[in-house]
């Protein structure tokens, strides 16, 4: 008998801890591969934990609301002999997360969920293959990957033909492929399969504090777990990070005038409701791509320089909480994927169904403070990352216009764009440049564009 020491992985450059929040299995239960074990929450989700191995479970090393650090080992699971031959065994005899997993290449195999670890199979081999799509002819281009899925899913070459793409130069992505083969399953009746990655707690009546009151007027009401994370995240940033703004005012009525022709059409082929967001959102990321020095991290007295644009969108949960997930390869999106993208997550953090992979991974991040009626706002930077953006309410104001006939005073839709930006890397000259080149892109919206 060896045994299999469960660690809890890395969720996210910013999180070093989680608290347990509930055990799934008993001592001496049977575990199988991907099977639960536990739940567990950080200030940022609320997830599973599944076990890479199959086994049975013989030690809980923490109770239900301990704090374990990332690499910590949490739980001990016994492999029965006929699962030994598949592991390599240390001397001691215990198998760690290592030697089971498979890795990355930043060799950082406890990232992964297994469905993610299967799917980086799924694409490692995809490039080898050979299916029945390659023979066709299109006009389109098809990686590999989509065309294995089309082709394990039983999606014909013509059925392929009609997804719409949401990647770069509208290229069907993987996320593209895999939506409307779960539309052509509820469509047909048929049930999909679940997994139920995050069960939140956040609006449950366990986790709701009773109110008390002292005097019969005032009231003390205890912060909510994550609620006390998510303070404590705040005050560490502005400790770490020396905070910067700059502001500037956006003249944005081409993009409302836009939005209000294309809106109804663009719900009909979509099916999704288009928003000033995933707009800004497209703004920002070719404004990194022109100044990509503002998509860094400080690591001691070194700085990071990510290739990939990974926006956060700060979004407000029904508890009154912020959660920021992780649009992926921005940069890589047209209008409608960004769109898709953005409708996505939004509803994913309202419904508490964020993974854990839609929180992590962020470079740059965006908050709305608009939707709540501020004109605009002094945004505190998300860790590790150095600038955080403000998008301001949209509204009607007196402003002068300049023609060739000369000046006049119109009424034109404006806004204010709010730059947080750590001086310890980013100087004022950067901060600035950054945040007008984000209104030039803005300003400068073809009102003739189809989408």
């Amino acid at each position: 008998m060896a045994k299999f020491e469960l660690k809890l992985p890395k969720m996210g450059e910013s999180v070093a801890e989680a608290t347990i929040t509930s055990w799934l299995k008993e001592l001496g239960d049977t575990i199988e591969i991907d099977e639960a074990i536990l739940e567990i929450a950080t200030d940022k989700v609320d997830t599973e934990l599944p076990s890479e191995v199959e086994g049975v479970l013989v030690e809980k090393l923490f109770n239900v609301d301990d704090v374990v650090q990332v690499g910590q080992t949490i739980a001990i699971i016994e492999i029965s002999s006929e699962n030994e031959e598949e592991v390599n065994i240390e001397e001691d005899g215990v198998i760690r997360p290592s030697d089971v997993a498979i890795n990355d290449e930043d060799k950082m195999p406890d990232e992964m969920t297994i469905i993610e670890k299967s799917t980086q199979i799924i694409e490692e081999m995809v490039v080898e293959m050979v299916d029945d799509l390659s023979s066709q002819t299109s006009d389109k281009f098809y990686s590999p990957l989509v065309k294995n899925i089309a082709k394990q899913e039983g999606v014909s070459f013509t059925e392929l033909e009609t997804i719409s793409g949401t990647g770069k130069d509208n290229r069907v992505t993987k996320t593209d492929i895999l939506n409307y083969i779960e539309t052509k399953k509820n469509t047909a009746h048929t049930p999909a399969p679940s997994v139920n990655i995050t069960k939140s707690p956040l609006n449950t009546p366990a986790s709701t504090a009773s109110p008390v009151s002292v005097n019969g007027k005032d009231e003390i009401i205890e912060m909510t777990r994550m609620g006390k994370l998510i303070a404590k995240h705040m005050v560490n940033s502005l400790q770490t990070a020396a905070h910067v703004q700059s502001f500037i005012e956006v003249d944005v009525t081409k993009i409302v005038t836009w939005r209000n022709k294309v809106k109804e059409s663009f719900f009909n082929r979509e099916g999704e409701k288009i928003t000033f967001t995933p707009i800004f959102m497209q703004a920002v990321a070719k404004a990194i791509k022109d100044y990509p020095m503002i998509n860094i991290s400080v690591d001691g007295d070194t700085v990071i320089k990510y290739k990939n644009i990974n926006l956060g969108m700060a979004t407000a949960l029904n508890d009154g909480n912020l959660i920021v997930p992780v649009i992926k390869n921005a940069d890589q999106l047209n209008l409608v994927g960004m769109t898709k993208a953005v409708n996505s997550l939004a509803q994913k953090a309202r419904t508490n169904k964020l993974s854990a992979d839609d929180i992590q991974g962020g470079t740059y991040t965006v908050t709305n403070v608009g939707g709540f009626g501020s004109v605009f706002g002094t945004p505190i930077i998300n860790q590790p990352q150095v600038a955080i953006l403000a998008l301001g309410a949209i509204r009607k104001v007196p402003a002068v216009i300049e023609t060739a006939e000369g000046d006049f005073i119109g009424i034109r839709h404006k806004m204010f764009l709010s730059h947080s930006y750590d001086h310890r890397v980013v100087n004022g000259a950067l901060g600035g440049m950054f945040i007008k080149r984000v209104a030039e892109i803005l300003e400068s919206f073809d009102v003739n564009q189809s989408f």
